[in-house]
Formats: C-alpha cells, structure tokens, sequence
C-alpha cells in the first residue's frame, strides 16, 4: 500500500460521490456543508453551535451565519441549555424536521440506485469492504457516543423492532412468544395508521446497524403521549443510548403539545427505570401479573411536562435499567 494508492481510491470514490449528484439536486436549496448541519441537528436532538462545531469542523463564523440563516428561514430555533447556561440549545422546527427529512430521502434515493447498479451476489463482499476500511483506519477505537445518530426508521427498521424484541427480552428474561405477539400489534398499528405530528419512531444506528429504538404515540388519555418499546442492544449500552432516545420522546411530546407522557413496564426491567427517574418520570402505580409466561408487577409510570424540574425530583421514587415499555 502506497500514498498514490490512497490517492487513487479517493479520486475514483470522489467520481462514484460525484454521480450521487452530491452538492447539486440532492441538497438544493442547501450546500452540503449546510445540509451536514441539518443533518446534525435532526440526529442529535439536544446540542449547541459548541457541539456542531467540534463534530463537523467547521469554523465558529461560518457556523454562525448558516444558523442565522436557518432561524430566518424558520429550520430551527434557539433556547436555553438544561445543562449550561452559558450555551444555547439549537433545535429544529417542525418545518426543519420536514426539510431533514426530504434531503434524507433525497440521499436514501441515491444511494440506492447506486447499489441497484451491484449485483445481489456482490453486496456482502462490498458492505464487508467498507467494513474493512472503517476499522483499519479508524484505529479499531471502541464505539463513542457521538457515533450514534437518531434517525427516523427506513424499510425494514419496524420489522427489526418486533425482532429483536421478541429475540432480547427471550434471551434475557425467558419470554416466550407472547411478549413477541404484543411487540408486533404495537408495531403493526403504528405502521398502518400513525399521525406524524403526533407520534413518531427513533431509531439508534451505530455503524450503519440499529442498536436501539423507541416509540412516542396517542395515549387513550387525552392530551397524553404514550412512550413505547425502548430497546438497546447489550453490545452497545454504555453509550447514553436509551437516555438520548427518551429524552427524544420527551422533547417530542413537548412540542407536539402533549400534557404527559405515561408508560408501562415490569420491575425486573430494573436499569430502564433508572432512566425514565432520571427523565422525572414518576412511578405512579404497579400491580402483580402473569404475562409472557413469567410472574411480574407491572408499573405505570408519568412525567408531568408542565411540571417543575425541582417538582419532578421531589416526587418521584423508584430504583430501577433497561427493557421494553409497552
């Protein structure tokens, strides 16, 4: 391997980049440096210019003028940060969310008819490759939080909810197929009729696979957002995943005007517990029951969103780790 090897791979992927129209169509009205902010923004619901700037590269003025212009076309807005005073949070509208999405779509579109153009029989060798050259040079360093994106679910993604559910919580807490049979009523009714302005899928992708996932719907309670399947891989906890996805639904159903956010779960779920306290869920009620052919209390839990930080701590108890809310 030599240095003009390298540079003879990049000057034939930058053609291979250059007829997925990148720059063009794919991002217009945007540049792409602007459409990797927009990015950005839509995967990682909760950061500052701080943030983006350290993830992408980019110079604090030019940063600066591209947020100014996204606020005056109304893509995002900006808040105080929970965490620090001295930032500002910088999140996007509803109209930004809708403009992420369609570059996604735009990108998605591409790329695939790209991959239409390699032969069935060839795809593992290429996913393999790219594998390849990803943990070559990226030093073979272990996975950091900042690798995980949120994303909307693609083809296939709910599929993998109902699967990786029923395969998890069997392997962990010997469920049998019933648990299977609820997860997959969840996700069909979700998949046939959902109002996107009122209920929407995350899913954590981590090196280009889905490690993570959770569901905000319409609660039977009125002005009530149900919170629904949180699942993180074993392999990929340790990352603030399952923190991050709640803090999406949370975020999400304050904006979408939602009074609450409730949610059920068992107690042997212990570490998922442990984040919806530190989210200011309070448990609320819990009651004995034979379910997926184990003996289990189950727990309803609610976050008051018009509720106090301060308020929320005094009141809520509990101990609890990870598992499903359905």
């Amino acid at each position: 391997m030599t240095v003009q090897d390298i540079r003879s791979f990049n000057r034939f992927y930058t053609n291979v980049i250059g007829a997925l129209d990148y720059g063009r169509q794919l991002y217009a009205p945007y540049t792409l440096t602007e459409s990797r902010v927009i990015y950005e923004l839509a995967h990682a619901p909760r950061t500052d210019a701080a943030d983006l700037r350290a993830q992408l590269h980019l110079d604090a003025g030019y940063l600066s003028r591209i947020l100014n212009r996204f606020e005056e076309d109304g893509l995002i807005e900006r808040g105080p940060s929970e965490s620090d005073p001295r930032r500002r949070r910088i999140t996007l509208t509803t109209r930004g969310r809708e403009v992420a999405a369609l570059l996604d779509e735009r990108a998605r579109e591409s790329v695939g008819a790209l991959l239409g153009t390699v032969r069935a029989a060839d795809r593992p060798r290429l996913a393999e490759a790219l594998g390849t050259v990803r943990a070559i040079l990226g030093g073979g360093r272990d996975p950091r939080p900042e690798d995980v994106v949120l994303r909307e679910p693609a083809p296939g993604d709910l599929g993998w909810i109902v699967q990786r559910n029923a395969a998890l919580y069997a392997a962990e807490y010997r469920w049998n197929a019933d648990y299977e049979g609820l997860v997959a009523r969840i996700v069909a009714d979700y998949a046939e009729d959902h109002d996107p302005h009122l209920e929407r899928t995350w899913i954590a992708e981590l090196d280009g696979r889905p490690v993570g996932c959770v569901m905000c719907v319409r609660d039977e309670a009125p002005g009530a957002a149900r919170l629904r399947l949180l699942l993180v891989e074993p392999d990929a906890r340790g990352l603030g995943i399952g923190d991050r996805l709640v803090q999406a639904v949370v975020d999400f159903a304050r904006e979408a005007g939602y009074r609450e956010v409730v949610l059920w779960t068992n107690d042997v779920l212990a570490a998922a517990r442990r984040i919806y306290r530190r989210h200011g869920f309070v448990l609320v009620a819990e009651k004995p029951h034979r379910s997926f052919g184990r003996d289990l209390t189950g727990q309803d839990w609610r976050l008051d969103l018009h509720a106090t930080p301060d308020r929320r701590k005094g009141v809520a108890g509990g101990d609890a780790g990870y598992g499903p809310s359905t």
